[in-house]
């Protein structure tokens, strides 16, 4: 009887990924993260639990409606069950999830908290550090894998592979973003990094999670409000042709110049983002940022201190990333590479800060498409679900008085 052959790590049963060396066979699919020969468990990181006492402080306090859907989110996990939190960009998800944490924590057991950005994880992990002060939060991604034990991990999605069997909360954030989507062996290193709940995060739900809601394998928190109460931005929209888009694009910033507000302006490809900074870099304070940076953390950082007024960036800052009072230009929007998750994502970085309920954004293309438009629909969605939820209220409590 011929042997099946089946990966432990990455549930790989595909004969056409697997090889025989001198007899023994092992998986190519997954052999990036290291070889693993079939029947051989993946070892994972064995650490101490010690049950945690404290709990967390933020800089601000959680409004009432994060409080009532943090609860709702705690509720649905100690029921053992999966949850999405369903929020707006800047409506605090990362916050909604510390109540999660602190009550997994107190049990002894152990918490992972994966992004699909490299960036992302730095700067999730400095915010669960402030948060939980006592505990020794690590972040683990490119060039941070030296350490890889902590009392709260922080990590790419990639990195999931250390933690076979490693977390009994496993928050994922990104799910509906390049790398993670459609990605299946990424998809079976966290389910096997997973031993107990699962925590998804996102603004842009794409349509197999909804289906899960449908189906009730995942129970769906909703969040559509910011905590400063301001409803999101929606962008002003131009098409026009290709040439007149810089005119419109240099009117924009040059604008903000004279109002001394940063933007950040999305383009579809990383040559679009080195051309426009050579080119810019003759009128304002500039530089590009993408995956091929070498000097992409600097080059943040000098941006957060205001030393350089203008960003050209390719989708690598669309989520996750949070720049007080930004402006945000999307140039030729129309191409495949902006779905309407990422445009949702990056209008989303404007108006974040209760110093800075509002922004501008404007959207430029050649030509209106699907997913433009569907962005556009989105965002207005829930403002109106904001609104209702707002006169409603209203009307109680004016019931309430009379």
């Amino acid at each position: 009887m011929k042997q099946k052959l089946c990966c432990q790590r990455c549930g790989n049963e595909d004969p056409a990924y697997f090889f025989n060396d001198r007899g023994i066979w092992y998986c190519r699919r997954c052999i990036a993260f290291g070889r693993i020969d079939v029947g051989e468990k993946p070892i994972g990181i064995d650490w101490e639990r010690k049950p945690f006492t404290g709990t967390y402080q933020l800089s601000y306090p959680l409004t009432d409606l994060q409080k009532q859907t943090a609860d709702k989110v705690c509720a649905y996990l100690a029921k053992g069950e999966h949850v999405l939190i369903y929020a707006a960009t800047g409506a605090g998800k990362t916050e909604l999830t510390m109540e999660a944490i602190v009550q997994y924590l107190r049990k002894g057991k152990r918490v992972g908290f994966a992004i699909a950005r490299r960036q992302v994880v730095l700067e999730i992990a400095q915010r669960l550090q402030d948060a939980f002060p006592k505990l020794h939060v690590i972040a683990v991604c490119e060039g941070y894998t030296k350490v890889t034990k902590g009392d709260l991990i922080v990590c790419t999605m990639h990195q999931l592979y250390r933690y076979p069997n490693g977390f009994d909360l496993l928050i994922m954030d990104e799910v509906d973003a390049f790398p993670y989507r459609g990605n299946a062996l990424l998809k079976q290193m966290a389910m096997n990094a997973c031993a107990g709940q699962l925590l998804y995060l996102t603004a842009t739900p794409d349509d197999e999670m909804l289906k899960e809601v449908e189906s009730g394998s995942l129970k769906q928190v909703v969040l559509f409000e910011r905590p400063h109460g301001y409803p999101l931005i929606i962008p002003k929209l131009i098409h026009a042709p290709g040439w007149l888009l810089h005119l419109y694009l240099w009117q924009f910033l040059r604008k903000n110049h004279q109002e001394q507000k940063q933007t950040i302006v999305f383009v579809p490809t990383i040559a679009m983002s080195n051309w426009l900074d050579r080119c810019y870099r003759y009128f304002f304070s500039c530089s590009s940022i993408s995956s091929e940076s070498e000097d992409r953390d600097e080059c943040l950082q000098q941006f957060r201190d205001k030393k350089k007024e203008v960003l050209f960036a390719t989708t690598v800052l669309e989520r996750g990333i949070t720049i007080e009072d930004v402006q945000i230009a999307v140039l030729h929007c129309e191409h495949k590479v902006f779905t309407a998750a990422s445009l949702i994502q990056m209008i989303g970085r404007v108006g974040r800060k209760k110093e800075h309920p509002y922004g501008k954004g404007l959207f430029l293309c050649t030509y209106v498409t699907k997913q433009t438009r569907a962005c556009m629909t989105e965002l207005k969605k829930m403002n109106d679900a904001m609104l209702k939820r707002k006169r409603m209220n209203d009307e109680t409590m004016s019931d309430l008085s009379m």
